[in-house]
């Protein structure tokens, strides 16, 4: 069941046919500190391969979440927004309230985000410091997306 949204006039869904890919392209590719220069390509694929949530106010996209899932043991939350104008109203708590309800992430042994400065709203949904980060490894490439700015 999706929770209620905290202001009348919004809506959730996660049907992928309503994601308005320019508006997800235009805020992670532009305004986000983590994927910036992100093409619209890979935006596009990894909403494909992904469990996405957008929110809605009169139709038009305000915010989003994705889950890249195996729908069964394992899960991290990637690329969660809320377009400015519709932040400081409760919005950003509805996706990530929804997300954990949502019954395709029940039982899974692990939910796994990286963030710079949500913490706290984070820590609400049951998310804490990684306790044996010695365990985790990565391969990171910084410059990923830097290729693929636009000059001009």
């Amino acid at each position: 069941m999706t929770p209620q949204p905290p202001v009348p006039g919004y809506e959730i869904s996660h049907d992928p046919a309503r994601l308005d890919v320019d508006v997800i392209h235009t805020f992670l590719g532009r305004d986000s500190y983590w994927s910036k220069g992100i093409s619209r390509d890979v935006v596009e694929k990894s909403i494909a391969r992904s469990l996405c949530f957008g929110v809605y106010r009169g139709g038009a996209q305000t915010g989003f979440a994705r889950v890249v899932t195996d729908r069964s043991t394992f899960a991290p939350l990637a690329g969660v927004f809320v377009l400015e104008g519709h932040r400081g109203k409760g919005i950003s708590k509805w996706p990530m309230q929804t997300v954990i309800a949502h019954p395709d992430l029940q039982g899974l042994r692990r939910l796994l985000l990286l963030t710079s400065g949500a913490h706290e709203l984070y820590r609400r949904f049951g998310f804490t410091e990684i306790g044996n980060a010695w365990r985790f490894m990565e391969v990171r490439r910084a410059d990923t997306y830097r290729d693929e700015v636009e000059v001009g």
